[in-house]
């Protein structure tokens, strides 16, 4: 970094680190990897712990799980394969993938746009009492599921005849030089990973998947997944009408929740729609998304017109407590997506 911007906002998140500790102490989260980009100034910041095992130390190299943070990467392939002519955003999926359900002909219907927007009426996971079927019909309004993106995966792999490991590190990871991402787990991870806490602070046994999924199981480091929020402001590695789109919203979302498959009409929540593949504050030209695994929390929050941007991985599973102060520090004015996540905002 250099130039006196840069040394202002590192002198500024470093002020503010007395404030981050105390709030990782009171949500027991033990590390946290925090990218930030102010005015196109970036910078890094790493505190406490990658386990409260071994107390080694959270630093630049340290690798987190992703979680849903999975899903922007996976629809940025999916959109670099719409720009190659490959794959066509309203098609039906099951026209090379068959039907995800199969006694449901609605399920037959779903397409990447409906599953890069959520408004598959899929669940976000299948469960005894939530069945896996079309809850509602695609296209009609918003709900979360981690479902359609797996079943986006399994069309794209059979469209492409890649992994999705290959696919992504292909179409994106490798051209932004993210060396130490992977949607299936590497050796070299080992030395250098955050292990999950559960809410009273215990070490969980790390996730190691053999096998990518879209939705959850990618492996990174903030200053990687850095690297994919800057194109993704700067529109890099798609078209530039492709890239307005990633961004434009597609539906509103259900107010106070994230899944609503139950019986409409269903109240929406204000400020806050769904592009393909981010959370939109449409009205502040912002976008957003969260993750959360086991132990493991993460969000990202980015505004194109400003190059204001943070990425923040955390291995405890209240990390997403912190948010708030974190965005509050970075950006002007109040956000939506937090309210609509239920985030108090920092005052």
């Amino acid at each position: 970094m250099s130039g006196a911007d840069g040394f202002g906002l590192r002198a500024d998140m470093a002020a503010f680190e007395t404030r981050l500790q105390d709030l990782m102490t009171r949500a027991r989260v033990p590390g946290l990897s925090l990218f930030a980009i102010r005015n196109g100034t970036r910078d890094m910041l790493s505190l406490g712990v990658r386990s409260t095992q071994t107390r080694e130390p959270v630093d630049g190299e340290t690798v987190f799980e992703a979680a849903s943070l999975s899903k922007p990467l996976v629809a940025c392939a999916a959109l670099r394969l719409v720009d190659a002519g490959t794959l066509d955003l309203d098609e039906p999926l099951s026209r090379f993938a068959g039907p995800i359900v199969a006694d449901d002909p609605a399920s037959a219907r779903i397409t990447a746009r409906h599953v890069l927007s959520h408004t598959t009426g899929l669940p976000n996971w299948r469960r005894d009492d939530l069945p896996l079927r079309t809850h509602f019909p695609p296209g009609s309004r918003f709900s979360y599921s981690g479902e359609g993106f797996v079943y986006l995966q399994s069309a794209l792999e059979r469209l492409t005849g890649e992994p999705l490991e290959l696919l992504v590190r292909r179409l994106v990871l490798d051209p932004l030089g993210m060396e130490r991402s992977s949607f299936v787990w590497l050796d070299v991870f080992s030395e250098a990973a955050a292990c999950g806490h559960d809410g009273e602070g215990k070490v969980l046994s790390k996730f190691k998947p053999s096998r990518a999924n879209a939705a959850f199981s990618l492996h990174t480091t903030a200053s990687d997944y850095g690297n994919f929020v800057v194109a993704a402001m700067e529109g890099r590695l798609l078209s530039a009408s492709t890239a307005g789109l990633w961004l434009e919203p597609q539906v509103p979302t259900p107010r106070g929740r994230f899944e609503a498959l139950g019986p409409g009409p269903i109240e929406t929540e204000p400020g806050v729609s769904w592009g393909l593949g981010w959370g939109l504050e449409p009205e502040d030209g912002a976008f957003f998304h969260w993750g959360s695994n086991p132990g493991m929390t993460a969000f990202v929050l980015a505004e194109p017109e400003t190059r204001t941007a943070f990425v923040a991985f955390m291995n405890g599973d209240a990390g997403l407590d912190i948010v708030p102060d974190i965005a509050g520090h970075l950006f002007q004015g109040r956000h939506p997506a937090l309210t609509w996540l239920e985030l108090p905002q920092a005052s």
